[in-house]
């Protein structure tokens, strides 16, 4: 990608849970234009350091998490940290991908087009085992879905590290002979983990973002990023207080935070209502 005022930008999309580590995205560079995938770790620092040896424009990190795992956008900042230290840095951080309030409107309007279409299948929101408290943001969203969704029976799938899940008998005993499972985060195919024998009424729905849409927002982040570093902010100070607060001392009680996330939604919701 390029940079209007400067040389080509490269694009480094680090995946974490929410997109089995970087397994799911390959497919969206075709749209997003020349980019490379990466898990957080060693790897980043591998894949950002040949790409500063390599050329000289900027490289720009875009953190591919819904929301739910900002420990991953933390940890990117870490490894960024030591790769920015020249006079001019030419790495950038970029704001995550998305919030959890974008991934609960995705979610809600699947499950409407589900309910829509087959009014008695009940909706399964899928994805891989990570921290119990990203895992247990799922539940929370999904109840938020089911309240001020369509109305459809909507539960929850965390597949564990055997590839297992109870999810799915749970509501073939509450008696639903369609299941439609709905990928909470960038899963475009239906993984192994998910082949139950037996069960030829579970079915899935599909991506919740098209490629291009997924596309789009990576464009988005990727020029604000190139905007804040051509002003001097790589973005990295703030990406390390991502996970500030992760785990049971989180809290959106009262008075400053709370405010903080009135102001916050508000800003989510023209992600939810620009696509």
């Amino acid at each position: 990608m390029t940079c209007a005022e400067g040389p080509i930008a490269t694009v480094v999309l680090v995946g974490g849970h929410e997109s089995s580590y970087g397994t799911a995205l390959p497919a969206l560079t075709a749209h997003a234009g020349p980019a490379m995938v990466t898990p957080v770790g060693g790897p980043l620092q591998h894949v950002v350091t040949r790409l500063l040896d390599a050329s000289a424009g900027p490289v720009v990190v875009v953190p591919m998490t819904f929301g739910r795992d900002r420990r991953m956008v933390a940890d990117t900042a870490k490894t960024l940290r030591w790769l920015s230290v020249d006079d001019a840095p030419r790495v950038a951080l970029a704001q995550p991908f998305g919030t959890i309030d974008h991934l609960t409107g995705w979610l809600r309007r699947a499950a409407t087009q589900i309910r829509d279409a087959t009014p008695d299948a009940a909706v399964l929101l899928t994805a891989d085992a990570s921290d119990p408290f990203d895992d247990a943001e799922l539940y929370r969203i999904a109840h938020l879905v089911r309240t001020f969704g369509a109305g459809n029976e909507i539960d929850v799938g965390i597949v564990d590290n055997r590839g297992r899940t109870p999810a799915i008998q749970r509501l073939q005993r509450l008696g639903f002979d369609d299941i439609v499972m709905v990928p909470a985060g960038f899963n475009r195919h239906l993984g192994a983990g998910w082949l139950v024998d037996g069960t030829p009424q579970v079915r899935f729905h599909g991506p919740i973002m098209s490629d291009g849409a997924v596309a789009d927002v990576v464009r988005q982040r990727l020029d604000a990023a190139l905007h804040k570093l051509a002003h001097g902010d790589t973005g990295i100070a703030a990406g390390l207080d991502a996970d500030h607060g992760h785990g049971y001392a989180h809290s959106h009680g009262t008075g400053e935070a709370a405010d903080h996330h009135e102001h916050q939604e508000d800003h989510d919701n023209s992600f939810i209502n620009a696509h």
